[in-house]
């Protein structure tokens, strides 16, 4: 490509990048344009000064400079070094999700606070900015908005389903999740119109997942699901922070993984979703999922959705070698990566912000706010500081640096927390930062894991 085409696709993403700004709201406008000193580092994406980055990336540019050196950087990849030790930076990526064809972007948008903590105007104009940013991913579950509850059930497809209404479907790839195993609650009833306020059992067999897909296909305004995902195990399995696999909790009456993936593959030839993937699952589950899809000529599922974090690392022994490209080529699709919020630091020496989920719902994954896991919290703080980014930025591009992540589902409530998520995407972190990332695990092995 010769200097003229790459200056003129530089002016052209210039231009792009500022219509999306004018098409945000007034409200959205003002939320964002205090959080850069001057629209020339808002193009660019890398103003270090932004509020919630205080100690973040150098602020090397000028007005006319920094537009100088961005345009550089495109030309050389979109890559280019931020002037902190340990750090140099690149542009939004995009990977395959698992073995398909589907190209996601390294950020996925969680939107699990829809409905509850962010009402849809603000979740909008989130959404607006996190495309603009170049995200391509969004999950969303039939129970949520978080934590979940009664009223709030379904209220983040609602949401995201009345966004999606504004634009070509195929701009966003979706994924949404079908409740695993639980004995009585009111996600089955919420699947119906009227909604029937009966609690009943929510389950993995045919009939609920075909019930399932009906209602988020409903909420989200759409005809299909890019991916949809079994949230949790319809058998017992010591999941959402368990690591000791109890016999006597076993079901004899738990679905047949057959019948699950059976169900899926009809709903795959009838068009209503592309991809199917697991979460929260354990590599029994994986290994059995996939016979059960080869067994029945099913297509094997793309992703997995489990927790893992710096304090959560648990996937990459044996789920990440079944899940390996060479093996089963499923991508994980980690949750929680800032440890329900514990890895931004915002909640050291007894720290309780206004909104925050820990301080609204304070019996909210709990293991999150244990002691251990505030120990390692401050040790990852402190590393964050002194290669000069913020925890959040460490906590996240660590996750998007692992083999085995297909892309890091984050969430934010705020257009600062949105921000500052995406920023850790542009980030790429050392050798000798990884290095000291593993001695901190060293010293603190999966701290929010109990018996």
């Amino acid at each position: 490509m010769d200097a003229a085409w790459q200056a003129l696709l530089a002016e052209v993403f210039i231009v792009h990048r500022f219509r999306n700004f004018l098409m945000m709201s007034a409200t959205s406008r003002l939320q964002f344009l205090p959080a850069a000193s001057c629209v020339s580092c808002w193009l660019q994406q890398t103003c270090a000064q932004k509020q919630g980055l205080q100690s973040g990336r150098s602020h090397w540019y000028s007005s006319t400079q920094g537009i100088n050196r961005w345009r550089e950087s495109v030309t050389r990849g979109a890559r280019f070094s931020s002037g902190v030790a340990g750090v140099t930076c690149a542009a939004m990526k995009y990977n395959n999700l698992g073995w398909s064809d589907v190209r996601v972007s390294e950020a996925c948008f969680g939107v699990m606070t829809f409905g509850n903590q962010t009402g849809e105007e603000q979740a909008h104009e989130l959404l607006d900015y996190a495309q603009s940013r170049g995200v391509n991913f969004f999950d969303t579950a039939e129970m949520y908005s978080a934590p979940m509850s009664e009223e709030t059930a379904g209220k983040s497809e609602e949401i995201l389903g009345t966004w999606l209404k504004r634009q070509p479907r195929d701009k966003a790839i979706v994924a949404t999740k079908i409740a695993g195993y639980t004995p009585s609650t009111w996600v089955p009833g919420n699947r119906k119109v009227p909604r029937d306020p009966t609690r009943q059992p929510a389950r993995l067999d045919r009939d609920s997942i075909f019930a399932a897909i009906k209602g988020s296909l409903r909420r989200l305004q759409t005809d299909y699901v890019d991916l949809y995902q079994l949230h949790w195990p319809d058998r017992y399995a010591p999941i959402f922070g368990q690591t000791v696999y109890d016999p006597k909790q076993e079901r004899p009456d738990a679905v047949p993984f057959e019948e699950t993936v059976e169900a899926l593959g009809v709903l795959i030839k009838e068009g209503k979703i592309r991809h199917w993937g697991l979460s929260n699952e354990t590599t029994f589950g994986v290994c059995q999922m996939v016979a059960a899809a080869d067994k029945l000529g099913v297509p094997r599922p793309v992703s997995i959705q489990n927790s893992f974090s710096l304090v959560h690392r648990s996937f990459e022994t044996e789920l990440a070698e079944a899940c390996a490209p060479s093996h089963f080529n499923i991508g994980l699709l980690p949750w929680s990566p800032l440890a329900g919020g514990a890895l931004t630091g915002k909640y050291l020496d007894g720290g309780k912000p206004a909104g925050a989920r820990f301080t609204d719902f304070s019996d909210y994954m709990r293991r999150f706010q244990a002691d251990p896991t505030m120990h390692a919290a401050r040790q990852y703080a402190e590393l964050a500081k002194s290669i000069g980014v913020s925890p959040t930025v460490l906590a996240l591009a660590w996750c998007k640096s692992r083999w085995f992540v297909a892309s890091t589902i984050f969430g934010a409530t705020s257009m600062q927390q949105l921000q500052e998520d995406l920023d850790a995407f542009e980030v790429e972190l050392s050798d000798e930062a990884l290095q000291k990332i593993d001695a901190i695990h060293l010293q603190s092995k999966d701290p929010c894991m109990t018996l």
